[in-house]
């Protein structure tokens, strides 16, 4: 009988550790570049659309002067026209 009960107090012990490792070990929340705009949208930061992930990471993040907020959003509003027109002129050059 003796070696019955140490035995379910070893199980006991075992399945209270993994209890505790399996919750300590929940993985992050993904946060999606669809939530960060809609975060964007809220603090009424503009061209927040040509933004990439990393840049409205940057945008909202805590600290940051509405300056440096201008100078990424031109930075992204310039890069994505810079896209617009190229298709046009290599047609037009061959």
């Amino acid at each position: 009988m003796a070696n019955k009960e140490k035995q379910k107090k070893k199980k006991q012990k075992k399945s209270a550790a993994t209890r505790t490792q399996v919750a300590e070990v929940q993985p992050e929340t993904k946060v999606t570049r669809q939530v960060l705009m809609l975060k964007a949208k809220d603090r009424g930061i503009k061209n927040f659309r040509v933004l990439n992930k990393n840049e409205l990471m940057h945008v909202l993040a805590e600290g940051i002067t509405q300056q440096e907020i201008d100078a990424l959003v031109a930075g992204a509003v310039k890069r994505w026209k810079s896209g617009w027109g190229k298709g046009k002129a290599r047609t037009k050059a061959k």
